[in-house]
């Protein structure tokens, strides 16, 4: 698959996966007055925005036809 997250959207995914992580480990811990079911679902969220972050690929953004990657496809990226 070809990388179709720019740098801009990475730092974003990035913060925001450390973020939604945190809130994760916080409700966990009972810190955070969220539902038991909150503390998965904010995981896996925070695991597939770094994900996402990290291969530079989201599969929905495929599916939507989006590409915020500035290189254009004839160069390598």
């Amino acid at each position: 698959m070809d990388q179709n997250v720019g740098p801009t959207d990475k730092r974003v995914r990035t913060a925001l996966g450390a973020v939604v992580g945190i809130a994760s480990l916080a409700t966990l811990a009972g810190a955070v007055p969220l539902p038991a079911l909150a503390a998965p679902v904010l995981g896996v969220a925070s695991l597939l925005m770094l994900g996402t972050a990290a291969t530079g690929t989201c599969a929905l953004y495929s599916l939507l036809g989006v590409d915020t990657c500035s290189v254009s496809p004839s160069e390598s990226r």
